[in-house]
Order: structure tokens, then C-alpha cells, then sequence
């Protein structure tokens, strides 16, 4: 019993010494080695591009110019008329038509008796025809020639306020009477009332003219 208690007494002792020889051996301690670390070397910045854009400043507006504006170029340019004489603040607006319709009507009438006349075309059976005229309004010096089938059969007839005129004999078919106005007196037109008789005194025609300087009335009588 002894012997056998000895003996794995010694095989317990054996192995214990054995594994304190192998991790003696096997784990050796290493010292530390007093090694510096490498000092890394300054990378230098890239170098500046000399082509960079500026931005532009923010606070001072651009000189921006914009387009045409096409109808405000083609805008109708009113003539501004500056008057300097003063105006009565209390005149009747009416009064302002009225005279642009008396100036429009002055423009009608000259423009009615600067052309010639037609007196009209009457058809008689009589001998003779009896002309007659005188001034139609108040006498200002009004002057007339009278033709007959375009010859001159009285050269200057002063009209006034009494009947005046002359008779011929009608010839067969058309006979035309003119009667030129060579001025129109002291007022114009050169104004007339003139009538028309046969042979038997009866009234063919009567009418009046307004005529402007070198303008004609004519009156056409056919003899039947």
C-alpha cells in the first residue's frame, strides 16, 4: 500500500516539473526595444490657380439692360401745344362747337359756290325770251358778263337792287344763256335773283346764283 502511494506520488511530481520546464522555455519574456516612431513628412498645399473665377459682388446690382419693347418704340407722338395767352376759366363749352360748326359751314358754302351752276333746261314755244336780274342780296358791287350761245352779248353788268336785263329772239331748238361772275363785290359770293319771260309775259323761270370769281350759271331754253 505504502509502495504503491510512492508511486503515484512520483508520477504526479515527474509531470509537474515537466510543465514548468516547457512553459519556461516556450513563453520567454521579450523586452521592449526603444524604437521612434517615423516622423511624417508635411504634405505642401496645392498651388493656386490663378484662373479662378470671382464671384461677382451680390451688392451692386448688375447693368442689365432689357430689350426693346416694340410698342412702346412705335408709340403715336402727340404734339403738345403750349398756349400763352390765358383763357377765361368761365367760357361756355358750347361756345367752342359753335364756332367749329361756323367755320365748317364757311368751308361748305365756299366750296358750294366755287363750281359752276346749272340754272336748269325749259322748253317754250314763244317768239322772244325777256331776261331779268339784279342783285339778290344788299348792293356791294357785284359784277357779271352775259353770254348767248357763247358769244358775248353784254361785256359788264353792274348789279343793284333794281331789276335789269334784256330780250333776244329764240332760235330753233337749244339756246344757252351764261352769266360769268367777273368779281364777287365787297362780301361774296357774287350773288343774283334773275327770272325769265316769254313773249307773252308769262313767268318760264326764276331762281338765284351764288357764284365765286370765273364761275358760270347757265340756263338752257328750248325752243319747240
Amino acid at each position: 500500500m505504502k509502495q504503491f502511494c510512492l508511486f503515484v506520488f512520483l508520477i504526479g511530481f515527474t509531470t509537474c516539473t515537466y510543465a514548468q520546464f516547457e512553459s519556461g522555455t516556450k513563453f520567454k519574456a521579450i523586452p521592449p526595444t526603444n524604437i521612434k516612431p517615423k516622423e511624417k513628412k508635411a504634405t505642401p498645399p496645392p498651388p493656386i490657380d490663378s484662373s479662378v473665377i470671382i464671384p461677382p459682388n451680390i451688392y451692386k446690382s448688375p447693368n442689365v439692360q432689357s430689350p426693346p419693347n416694340p410698342v412702346s418704340d412705335y408709340k403715336l407722338k402727340v404734339k403738345s401745344e403750349i398756349s400763352m395767352i390765358p383763357k377765361n376759366e368761365f367760357i361756355n363749352p358750347g361756345d367752342e362747337v359753335r364756332d367749329r360748326l361756323n367755320k365748317k359751314t364757311d368751308r361748305q358754302q365756299g366750296i358750294a359756290y366755287r363750281r359752276n351752276q346749272n340754272l336748269g333746261t325749259y322748253n317754250t314755244t314763244s317768239e322772244s325770251a325777256k331776261v331779268m336780274y339784279r342783285d339778290a342780296q344788299y348792293v356791294d358791287g357785284d359784277l357779271i358778263r352775259v353770254y348767248l350761245n357763247g358769244e358775248i352779248i353784254q361785256t359788264q353788268v353792274y348789279l343793284d337792287s333794281n331789276f335789269k336785263g334784256f330780250e333776244i329772239a329764240l332760235q330753233k331748238g337749244f339756246n344757252k344763256i351764261d352769266f360769268e361772275a367777273l368779281n364777287q363785290g365787297d362780301s361774296g359770293p357774287n350773288t343774283a335773283e334773275f327770272r325769265v319771260y316769254d313773249d307773252k309775259k308769262n313767268l318760264v323761270s326764276a331762281s338765284e346764283w351764288n357764284l365765286g370769281t370765273g364761275f358760270k350759271a347757265t340756263i338752257i331754253i328750248v325752243k319747240e
